[in-house]
């Protein structure tokens, strides 16, 4: 791994025994048994957060809305024509 950015962390005497002695336990240096949990918890958030999770009355009203005829409105009905134009010119 090539590092381009730095990171320092401050840590109180019992935070870094604890990270040394799980480091040590996974065979890895300190740093990479921090860079390897952060990135690990920082991917779990974000994988969490960026659902969407729906009720299953909210569901059947969006699965309804997808399958249901669709009707094109008036700006978009004006959009196609205007579309249609410039492709035949």
């Amino acid at each position: 791994m090539t590092a381009t950015a730095r990171f320092d962390l401050k840590l109180d005497a019992a935070d870094k025994d604890i990270l040394s002695r799980a480091a040590s336990l996974m065979g890895t240096t300190m740093a990479g048994f921090v860079r390897a949990a952060a990135k690990e918890k920082a991917q779990a958030l974000l994988d969490r957060e960026s659902r969407v999770t729906l009720s299953e009355r909210d569901f059947a009203a969006f699965n309804a809305a997808l399958n249901g005829a669709f009707t094109p409105n008036p700006a978009l009905r004006r959009a196609l024509t205007a579309a249609a134009k410039v492709k035949r010119a």
